[in-house]
């Protein structure tokens, strides 16, 4: 099993102070990487919640690199997002180092984690959600994303289908045009990264309703999509003990066909 081989490597900085990052580092790389997001509300957690998730993919051989992101009590919103920029820039920009093709780096996140993930990936070059963490100017688009139970969209007033409260996120003052603005489900377009969502039916706190409304209107728009539905499963089981290598060899086959060897999945050509 591989471990963290590097701890607390600054990645960038955020309201100040120094952003870090834990780098796991595959036995048999592939060439790919993924950034790693932990969830937690937007408002507590940490990357000490990722070791079991990013070893399972470093297994297979992808390069991990978990973040953190200042949490709403430390900043108010968008600094999240604007951190895992800064991450994702820094990953880019050292790619090479890594291991790493700099056209093959994905995203997965947890919960918050996964709406942040998705957001990255649709607003690339998006100025109010770059920040200015450092390595300015690197691209910040991703090859795929895996989204593990995200909130998708945000609602003021009155709940809506698959919605999540803005106060969460946005706070007392939430305003509806601010809520949309920060919703991944107002970005979808054809041309979306490869995405691949994974929830339990039994979730009470992030409806499966969120996951299945963003991939119906991402299959809707063109985009590649893969929903992967568990029974009865509530929020966080994907991290449990028993779950997490099964999901992430299902999220790692999902890289392996989009990011690693697409290719190698193409149909057999048909004879006429």
């Amino acid at each position: 099993m591989s471990n963290p081989t590097e701890e607390d490597v600054v990645v960038g900085t955020g309201g100040g102070r120094d952003l870090h990052a834990d780098i796991y580092r595959p036995a048999n790389p592939n060439g790919a990487g993924v950034l790693m997001i932990h969830g937690g509300g937007w408002r507590m957690g940490s990357k000490a919640m990722m070791p079991p998730q990013s070893t399972a993919l470093a297994t297979r051989g992808f390069t991990c690199v978990a973040i953190e992101y200042r949490l709403t009590p430390e900043a108010r919103w968008p600094a999240q997002v604007h951190d895992v920029k800064t991450a994702m820039r820094w990953f880019r920009a050292n790619a090479g180092l890594l291991g790493v093709e700099s056209d093959r780096i994905a995203v997965l996140g947890n919960s918050a984690g996964g709406h942040l993930a998705l957001l990255l990936a649709a607003t690339p070059g998006r100025a109010e959600y770059e920040g200015d963490g450092g390595n300015a100017g690197v691209d910040t688009s991703v090859a795929a994303v895996i989204a593990v139970y995200p909130p998708v969209t945000f609602y003021v007033g009155e709940r809506t289908s698959g919605g999540t409260s803005a106060a969460a996120i946005l706070g007392d003052a939430a305003t509806v045009e601010a809520a949309k603005a920060a919703s991944p489900i107002e970005y979808v377009h054809a041309d979306f990264p490869p995405t691949f969502f994974l929830h339990g039916n039994g979730d009470k706190v992030v409806p499966v309703s969120a996951s299945i409304n963003m991939y119906n209107a991402l299959s809707r728009a063109g985009a590649r999509a893969e929903m992967h539905i568990y029974a009865e499963q509530p929020h966080t089981w994907a991290r449990w003990p028993k779950w997490v290598q099964p999901t992430m060899d299902e999220a790692a086959l999902f890289l392996d066909r989009y990011v690693v060897n697409p290719a190698g999945y193409r149909p057999p050509t048909q004879p006429l």
